[in-house]
C-alpha cells in the first residue's frame, strides 16, 4: 500500500521521494498579516503548511525532499531565505506540540495523583465508617462516592495519557522531519506535478 502511495510521487537519482510545490513569487508562501518581518520569522502560508504536513503523513517513514518552483527562478539570497524559514518554522511547531504534549502529561500526572489521594481517603474512609458498627445510609453514600470519584480521576488520567500522547509524539516527529527535509528548487517549467491552492488562487 505504501509502496503504491510512494510512486505517485517524483523521485531523485537517489532514490528520494520529491514533493513539489509550485507557486508565482517566493512571497506567496507566507502569510500576510506582518508585512514588515523578515522571511525567516513569517508563519508560511497555511495552505503550504497544510499540504507539507500531509505529504509527509501520507510518505511516512520515507525520506523525501521539497522541491519549490516559482514563475522567476530566485536568486541565492532567496533560495536561502526560503530553506531558512522553513526549516524554522517547522522547529516552531514541534516546539509548540512538544509543549502542549508536557501541558498534557502534566495534566494528567496531577489527575493521577489526585485520583490516588481521593482514592486512600475513600479507603480509610470506609474503615472508619465501619469500624464496630454498621455504616448509616448516608455514610455509605458518602464513601462510594469518594471510591468513584477517585477511579473516575485515575481513569480520566489513563485516557488523557493513552489517547493523546501517541498523537503529540506523532506530529513532534513529523514536524521535525519536515524541517530536516532538504529544500531544492526547480527551474521553471510548464510540467508541474502539484500546485498549492494558495498560489493557484493568487
Amino acid at each position: 500500500m505504501l509502496k503504491r502511495i510512494v510512486d505517485r510521487y517524483e523521485h531523485t537519482a537517489d532514490g528520494l521521494v520529491i514533493v513539489d510545490v509550485a507557486a508565482r513569487r517566493v512571497e506567496d508562501l507566507y502569510e500576510d498579516f506582518d508585512k514588515t518581518a523578515p522571511y525567516h520569522k513569517k508563519d508560511l502560508d497555511e495552505d503550504l503548511v497544510y499540504y507539507l504536513t500531509e505529504c509527509a503523513r501520507e510518505i511516512g517513514r520515507v525520506d523525501f525532499v521539497i522541491r519549490f518552483m516559482f514563475e522567476c527562478y530566485p536568486s541565492e539570497e532567496f533560495m536561502l531565505r526560503v530553506r531558512t524559514s522553513v526549516h524554522k518554522f517547522f522547529i516552531y511547531q514541534r516546539e509548540l506540540e512538544r509543549g502542549a504534549m508536557n501541558k498534557m502529561l502534566r495534566t494528567a500526572a496531577t489527575l493521577l495523583i489526585i485520583g490516588i489521594i481521593i482514592l486512600g481517603l475513600s479507603l480509610w474512609v470506609n474503615h472508619l465508617f465501619t469500624v464496630g458498627r454498621t455504616p448509616s445510609f448516608l455514610n455509605t453514600v458518602f464513601a462510594e462516592g469518594l471510591t468513584i470519584v477517585a477511579w473516575v480521576s485515575v481513569w480520566e488520567a489513563l485516557a488523557t495519557f493513552l489517547l493523546n500522547w501517541p498523537q503529540h509524539l506523532f506530529l513532534i516527529k513529523l514536524f521535525r522531519k519536515i524541517a530536516e527535509a532538504p529544500v531544492q528548487f526547480q527551474q521553471p517549467s510548464e510540467h508541474l506535478s502539484v500546485v498549492t491552492d494558495s498560489a493557484s488562487e493568487r
